[in-house]
């Protein structure tokens, strides 16, 4: 009946019937693509699975997350997560020694040393209890200028945070790792001024040259939004790296510390990436998790996955930070393989995805 009415509608009124024909590719064609994303999301979750594993794999999860719930019951019961308050004391004092602080303890980025004071207990929360990491070879990371290059994953970047943690609650001196963050985290209202006093500065050649020029520590994921926001079924696949962290150490002549982060991968699983909100939320992505349609954008919250952290050799590279892109690659590989090696180490040692 329908394609009567169609034909009718062509042949008295061609117009309509023109539109009529589009209305309806344009459904099949939305139809298709929604078809398309559910199937796969089925393949992720089945491929998930059906993963080798010696025993059913929703058993084993059920175990693990009965055990990390236990042990985060037992830490925050015992209160032994949090950072002695003369510990804290000690080591924002000496953040404070920092030569290029001015005379109110803030340096030209807007960084605040004390204000790290009321953000000590939220990352001895996500470092100690939620994350409960483990650092392997912090001792690594030299003092002086250095660049920080780590993997990206989880679609937040508390892997971030944790690093961040590491450095300033567990490294001898304790130091703030300038975080590299993209120009829309800091123009978020309320948020921007958080970034800054914490350290971050936006991700710009000419800030990063600046901050280790100074002797700081530098925190970049040369992976950007690409490595933050992968699907599910890319986990521990790393993408391309961009070359300019490359260029400002050997400009620089800084030594790069690789550090492979294990865990955040499977704190949010990524179905598909809703680009178009994104777009219109001014956000690299819009990750959409399995628990999205039933609790929201409380689903973007991190399950209590068990971080690992390994910190590599420091790398020296010598060169003109001017050569051409296929002089530079080679070096930027060399770092990345780097950062493979240990995060296969990790996918090896660990038991599961929660401890």
């Amino acid at each position: 009946m329908r394609e009567g009415l169609r034909r009718v509608a062509l042949e008295f009124c061609p117009k309509t019937g023109e539109r009529l024909g589009m209305a309806r590719s344009t459904l099949q064609d939305r139809y298709a693509r929604i078809q398309k994303l559910g199937l796969q999301a089925a393949n992720q979750l089945q491929a998930f699975v059906s993963a080798d594993t010696e025993r059913p794999l929703l058993k084993q999860l059920a175990e693990e997350v009965g055990e990390a719930a236990q042990d985060i019951a037992a830490l925050l019961l015992s209160g032994t997560w949090r950072t002695p308050a003369d510990e804290v004391d000690r080591r924002i004092a000496q953040l404070m020694q920092g030569q290029h602080l001015g005379e109110f303890g803030v340096d030209p980025f807007g960084y605040a040393p004390e204000s790290l004071r009321v953000m000590v207990p939220i990352l001895d929360f996500l470092h100690r209890v939620w994350f409960r990491a483990e650092c392997f070879d912090l001792n690594r990371v030299p003092n002086g200028r250095v660049l920080l290059i780590a993997n990206h994953s989880g679609q937040l970047p508390f892997d971030g945070a944790v690093i961040a943690s590491a450095m300033l609650l567990e490294h001898e001196p304790p130091r703030m790792p300038r975080t590299m963050v993209e120009k829309f985290a800091t123009a978020l209202p309320g948020f921007g001024d958080l970034v800054y006093r914490s350290g971050s500065v936006t991700g710009l050649p000419d800030n990063c040259r600046r901050l280790l020029e100074n002797d700081e520590c530098v925190l970049v994921f040369p992976e950007g939004a690409r490595g933050i926001s992968k699907p599910f079924h890319e986990r521990y696949r790393m993408t391309a790296f961009g070359h300019g962290f490359m260029r400002l150490a050997l400009e620089t002549h800084t030594p790069i510390v690789p550090i492979a982060v294990v865990g955040a991968e499977e704190q949010t699983i990524n179905i598909f990436d809703f680009k178009l909100l994104a777009k219109i939320l001014h956000t690299p992505s819009l990750a959409i998790t399995p628990l999205m349609p039933f609790i929201g954008p409380l689903a973007m919250l991190p399950s209590p996955v068990k971080y690992r952290i390994y910190f590599g050799e420091p790398l020296t590279f010598e060169g003109d930070p001017n050569d051409d892109e296929a002089v530079i690659a080679p070096k930027v590989a060399v770092v990345r393989n780097a950062i493979q090696v240990m995060m296969e180490r990790g996918l090896r040692e660990r038991r599961g995805y929660f401890v």
